[in-house]
């Protein structure tokens, strides 16, 4: 247990790269987070800001005690024409490679970092006081923070995007989960698949975790996605030279601090699928899985999952695993049956007509998406 403040807390504004200079602090507020974000951890931010984020800030808290302690950290960036009109906005950071926006809180003072988060925001005149964070689990004690504190400064919020994201939390006995999770008829046909999987060379479901071992496998899962649609694609991330090195930077520097893993599901010497996951705290993030698709029929990846899972339950030092998965995932919505209720959280530090126009643009937005997604999607049917 931590000691109690003394003194108020104390904020500042500072690029994300420049907290470089404070990576010990940053790693105990990641391991006390009130909500763990394995994106904000020091080894993955700062890997991904060069190339995802060279305009992202931060605002940080720190106690007000000695020796100061950091109790918050909010990477953002600055939008000034989200909506093609001049309407500044204060986005949270993400990016396609980290698919959670909730800012590290220390658990001991959640309340009162968010309220200085938003204090901070409201008394600096060069930020917007229009505010959107993508991804929050909206039942999280941070959003749950975020909308009391705007709610006590006078300001308002809504909330976007609603969707359900597949995630591992059993409440009661996890020895029979992926039986029950899928029904002991597709149990028994996967049993009957990997049979005939065996019959071409021996399978085994195989671990990563020392930093020697994960960088290994790292390259495994990156030859898997490069043979298959993301590689036709152009998307692989073996082809995108920076992207690959902030992959490599990022899983390398977890895994030293024994939060990175690669799950491989081997036919003889070589792995026909592969699930890079990261680990805060007591979370687990399945961030990217690949297999080989020319060996479909067995699926390999539900194979490989499968195995995670039991894998995961069986961990004492995890409580929940999130998919990082699109809302009604054809594979994982059926085999992790918990869900995270996930939310784009918008909030107005001065409410008003602004807001109000702030709201109506951003629902439109994101028809627009929709449409052009659901319109892409028929084409490449």
């Amino acid at each position: 247990m931590l000691a109690p403040l003394q003194t108020v807390l104390t904020t500042e504004r500072r690029p994300l790269a420049s907290l470089s200079d404070s990576i010990e602090p940053w790693r105990r507020l990641a391991a006390q987070a009130a909500e763990p974000n394995v994106f904000y951890e020091p080894g993955f931010a700062l890997a991904a800001a060069p190339v995802l984020g060279r305009d992202v800030e931060a605002i940080v808290v720190w106690s007000a005690d000695t020796p100061r302690r950091l109790l918050g950290l909010w990477p953002f960036r600055v939008g000034a024409r989200r909506y093609a009109v001049k309407l500044p906005v204060l986005m949270g950071w993400t990016h396609p490679f980290a698919p959670l926006g909730t800012p590290l809180v220390d658990r001991d003072v959640t309340i009162a970092v968010a309220a200085s988060f938003l204090d901070h925001i409201a008394g600096d005149a060069t930020l917007p006081k229009l505010l959107l964070l993508p991804l929050l689990d909206e039942s999280g004690p941070v959003a749950q923070a975020l909308r009391g504190a705007t709610e006590r400064s006078g300001g308002a919020h809504a909330a976007f995007g609603r969707h359900q994201r597949a995630a591992l939390r059993p409440d009661g006995d996890a020895a029979d989960y992926v039986e029950c999770a899928i029904g002991k008829k597709r149990h028994k046909e996967f049993k009957r698949l990997r049979r005939r999987l065996a019959e071409a060379g021996p399978v085994a479901f195989e671990m990563a975790r020392s930093p020697a071992a994960v960088a290994e496998a790292l390259q495994g899962f990156f030859a898997l996605e490069a043979k298959g649609w993301k590689g036709a694609a152009g998307s692989a991330l073996v082809q995108d030279a920076e992207l690959r090195r902030f992959a490599e930077t990022a899983v390398d520097a977890l895994a030293r601090e024994g939060q990175a893993g690669v799950a491989q599901f081997m036919l003889g010497s070589q792995p026909i699928a592969s699930i890079v996951t990261l680990q805060s705290g007591e979370g687990v993030w399945s961030w990217k899985i690949g297999y080989d698709e020319s060996l479909a029929r067995f699926s390999p990846g539900v194979q490989a999952m499968m195995e995670l899972t039991d894998t995961l339950l069986a961990d004492d030092t995890v409580a929940f695993a999130d998919s990082c998965a699109t809302p009604d995932h054809p594979m994982i919505d059926h085999l992790w049956r918990e869900r995270l209720a996930m939310a784009d959280l918008m909030i107005a530090l001065r409410p008003g007509a602004g807001f109000s126009a702030a709201r109506r643009l951003e629902t439109a937005r994101r028809r627009v998406t929709a449409w052009a997604r659901h319109t892409r999607n028929l084409l490449r049917r």
